[in-house]
């Protein structure tokens, strides 16, 4: 069956370059690529609602509710032992995973990315993990994305579009919102918007909503209706909600990187998994909220319904009171990201667009209650409104995604009521959380290792640019001990470049020397043994570090020091050189493959 297939997409693929367009090709994969995505949207969400449904019944229903803090160490555990057993390689963060492979691979993307997500992301989640699965359904998407262009033999640039069209479909089978989904890709993604991209942008959205409808009829993940019409009155308040979003969100992310630092520092899987574990357990049985995805805790605040909401917890008998509501509520926003890092500390695999949005609603929701009975308003704001656009504030601030947040939250409420008030919140989060923490939480460890792909074309292109490809090796090495006779005999008679990197016993780099530095004395052979390399040798202008530069320093250290060449080391050993005319020519071959 598998010979069969092969056999039919190879005539499919001889076919379509002797009858379509490039264009027209692409065209037609993207529309296969977003139905793939929302089929796999489709899996991932139906694994893990029926892992919830074994849950929540059969023989287990009577111990439920006593026990189920234990069930997301169980989904933990399954999951580290499936990785670590079954698959033998590191699963990585979704959409992180997938901006590292268009910056550092070409776009490529392993095959088993196609499924691993695929099913440790249903049993983190449908155990109780507190993640979402948007970024695991958006990583395998982009997998499949990745893995159908490079079987139709599609270009680099052509391979980074698809892989954002199977983001789009991802998206847009699991909220039914294609327009965001589209802007999704292209914000965080960082696609070029020209009717080239939009065109199979458009058409992978709208193949994977249509494909989400096939199997879920209408049903959405946040059913709401907008009830509350928007009034000019409320805009100092909106944005006041902005500003708390924006802190919020630099919490959100300080908080989500300190805990993995932690994490990090225990070597061992199986530790991390215990404590890990133990912690979340700990969580979500003094807050039960914490438990899953969290979506039904969204919906029953957007109906104000407390009780189903904060569900059974040692406040129970007070939630009439709503000065305990809205401190339990706040406890859902401090503690949500910690259940969320203890999670994927733990091994467990998730996304965190789900946690983005509940901390956001639990934040707005909080916020709109203490406006209200405080006592300084004749007419009530709209609760349910600050929920939603709560939401969008906090994904504005932590995912660096303004334009998708408004328009997410404008299609999920059914209209543009909430237009005005979601641009003034957003924008605000965004530009205050972009002057302390310039990237957002999936890029951020990206940018530090110099791996991140912008909108900037220069930037882009650099990024792109793999350093190996531009060192050359064609020098002769010169050891610390050779006096000039040897230099002469060993270097410049051999070399057909005047300048030579000088190393030690170890090959770890030294200095170097320039044929002009002895070109007065090359010819008296009376100094050939007086003269050694280390009293002639230089110091090198700028020395480019292979673990540490990437394109844009090197590029900086060119820039500064006006050479012509620079010695490459790494762990202080030699490696070769890069000359600014490669460095010049690999650019513009990069920068033609990136825009064609």
């Amino acid at each position: 069956m598998a010979n069969k297939t092969k056999k039919l997409l190879i005539r499919l693929s001889d076919w379509s370059n002797r009858h379509l367009s490039h264009q027209q090709f692409l065209m037609i994969l993207s529309a296969i690529i977003g139905f793939t995505a929302g089929l796999g949207a489709v899996a991932i969400k139906n694994l893990t609602h029926y892992i919830q449904r074994l849950l929540e019944g059969g023989l287990i229903v009577n111990y439920h509710h006593a026990f189920y803090f234990i069930f997301p160490v169980i989904g933990l555990s399954l999951t580290l032992l499936i990785i670590k057993f079954v698959f033998k390689k590191k699963i990585g963060h979704g959409i992180p995973s997938t901006l590292y492979a268009i910056s550092r691979r070409k776009g490529i993307m392993r095959s088993f990315q196609m499924y691993a997500s695929l099913i440790t992301a249903p049993l983190t989640v449908g155990f109780g993990g507190s993640v979402g699965l948007e970024g695991p359904t958006v990583a395998t998407g982009s997998s499949l994305g990745s893995n159908i262009s490079r079987f139709f033999k599609m270009n680099q640039s052509s391979r980074t579009l698809l892989i954002g069209c199977a983001a789009a479909g991802a998206m847009s089978s699991i909220f039914k919102a294609p327009i965001a989904a589209i802007i999704f890709a292209i914000e965080v993604f960082s696609l070029d918007l020209t009717l080239i991209s939009m065109v199979p942008l458009l058409i992978a959205s709208v193949s994977a909503i249509l494909t989400s409808y096939f199997f879920f009829g209408s049903d959405i993940i946040l059913p709401f209706e907008l009830q509350d019409n928007f009034t000019i009155s409320e805009v100092p308040f909106y944005v006041i909600l902005g500003v708390l979003a924006a802190g919020c969100s630099m919490y959100f992310t300080s908080m989500y990187f300190k805990v993995s630092s932690l994490f990090k520092k225990i070597n061992s899987p199986f530790y991390r998994l215990l404590v890990g574990g133990i912690g979340l357990g700990i969580l979500i049985f003094l807050i039960p909220p914490l438990y899953g995805e969290g979506y039904n805790v969204i919906n029953n605040l957007l109906a104000e319904d407390y009780l189903e909401a904060l569900g059974t917890n040692f406040f129970n008998a007070y939630l009439d009171n709503i000065w305990v509501v809205v401190m339990l509520l706040a406890g859902l926003v401090i503690f949500k990201i910690f259940a969320t890092s203890l999670t994927f500390g733990a091994g467990g695999i998730g996304g965190i667009f789900a946690p983005v949005l509940f901390m956001g609603s639990a934040m707005g929701h909080c916020f709109a209650l203490i406006i209200n009975n405080l006592g300084i308003l004749k007419n009530p704001i709209s609760v349910s409104s600050f929920t939603m656009v709560g939401m969008a504030g906090l994904m504005a601030g932590v995912l660096h995604a303004p334009l998708t947040a408004i328009f997410l939250i404008a299609e999920l409420t059914g209209g543009y009521e909430l237009f005005v008030p979601l641009m003034i919140t957003a924008a605000i989060s965004f530009m205050i959380t972009n002057q302390f923490q310039p990237h957002s939480v999936y890029t951020m460890e990206l940018a530090r290792r110099g791996d991140l792909l912008t909108h900037n074309k220069d930037q882009a292109v650099l990024t792109l640019l793999n350093i190996q490809q531009v060192i050359e090796k064609n020098f002769i090495p010169l050891k610390t001990d050779m006096n000039l006779g040897q230099v002469i005999k060993e270097g410049v008679i051999k070399s057909s470049r005047n300048i030579f990197p000088v190393i030690d016993e170890n090959r770890n780099f030294m200095g170097i020397l320039l044929l002009d530095d002895i070109r007065p004395i090359m010819f008296e052979q009376k100094m050939y043994e007086e003269v050694k390399v280390t009293e002639i040798m230089q110091r090198a202008p700028e020395i480019i570090d292979l673990d540490k530069d990437r394109m844009k320093e090197i590029m900086r250290k060119f820039q500064e020091s006006n050479a012509w060449n620079l010695p490459v080391v790494q762990d202080k050993k030699y490696v070769g050189f890069i000359s600014k005319s490669k460095l010049l020519t690999a650019y513009r071959q990069k920068l033609i493959e990136v825009t064609v």
